[in-house]
């Protein structure tokens, strides 16, 4: 189902104000750190920049200062370098070195701050280690926000040497649950923002493949209900800004969605997950598991906003200037 519309003006709902980058320092956390520079900028939010030193880190280091003073430079040097290769910008951020298994400080540090928004990288992980999971994973499902995962090798929408967002396609997958329709909420906030379209898919758990008219009669009724619902899920002043696609498959629900990425060339996917959900699977992996495992391009996952839940320590390196500014 498709159904094409004029863009209008905005109307207010989510917004990023807080923005936590966490980054190790290597090649491959730099595009996570692009990611948020370019949104940071676009939302005029505050970034913190944050870098873990897991337990027995420090034993490399003289003294705590030092070790402050020399990863503090590192973060430095790498958002300036960002902010250089896209001309003269200023942003607002702050550097953060924190202390502790990343799993669990940087979920911490994110309640602390009160962040909106983690963006962060994960590596693809060979198949023998796949049920340990990563960092990445372990973060979406503590996480007290929504977490924006970026992996090596896959669909940028954020330009490499101008920093700028070129967002075109994204995905919802929706299941009807909140949290799936919290996770279409940020989409919506997204597309609204960059003028994307708005792909909505829904995957009936059926076991073949069978076209529609094979059904039995009870599934067929499921598969006009679901598309039912699923365009009943968009509110109208949605479809004034953005295009909207919508789908009904039915197979495995990972699977329907990476393909469905993958044809359209999708640019981010959105999914809500409710943090029980990774817990149930997190032995054989769960579908969003597998989609962040996997997937084409970036993956939001959707996790409602939660209030500060503890203190971590932490050092803390304050700018009182805007960098670049």
């Amino acid at each position: 189902m498709e159904v094409v519309a004029f863009q209008t003006a905005k109307i207010d709902m989510i917004r990023f104000n807080n923005i936590l980058c966490p980054i190790d320092l290597s090649v491959a956390s730099e595009r996570s750190l692009r990611y948020s520079i370019a949104l940071a900028k676009s939302y005029e939010a505050k970034l913190y920049v944050c870098h873990c030193i897991e337990p027995g880190g420090l034993e490399y280091w003289q003294t705590r200062e030092e070790a402050l003073d020399a990863l503090t430079k590192k973060i430095d040097d790498a958002v300036m370098s960002h902010l250089t290769l896209a001309g003269p910008q200023s942003i607002n951020y702050e550097a953060l070195i924190i202390e502790g298994d990343p799993d669990t400080a940087i979920a911490q540090a994110a309640a602390n701050l009160h962040i909106d928004l983690i963006v962060m990288c994960s590596r693809r992980r060979p198949v023998a280690a796949a049920l340990l999971g990563s960092t990445a994973e372990a973060i979406c499902r503590t996480a007290p926000c929504p977490v924006l995962v970026t992996h090596p090798n896959e669909r940028e929408w954020v330009g490499k040497t101008t920093g700028e967002i070129d967002l075109n396609r994204i995905l919802v997958a929706h299941d009807f649950s909140l949290d799936s329709e919290l996770a279409f909420s940020y989409a919506t906030l997204l597309a609204q923002e960059y003028q994307a379209e708005l792909h909505l898919i829904h995957v009936m758990p059926y076991s073949s493949k069978d076209a529609l008219k094979s059904m039995p009669p009870g599934e067929a009724d499921a598969f006009h209900e679901a598309a039912e619902r699923l365009q009943q899920s968009v509110p109208p002043e949605v479809f004034l800004w953005s295009k909207v696609y919508q789908v009904v498959r039915s197979g495995q629900p990972y699977r329907e969605i990476l393909m469905y990425a993958q044809d359209k060339e999708i640019d981010l996917i959105c999914m809500g997950v409710h943090g029980a959900g990774f817990a149930m699977h997190a032995l054989f992996g769960s579908n969003s598991d597998r989609v962040l495992r996997q997937s084409p391009c970036p993956v939001l996952i959707a996790r409602p906003l939660k209030p500060n839940v503890g203190r971590n320590r932490k050092w803390r390196v304050n700018y009182e200037n805007p960098v670049g500014s």
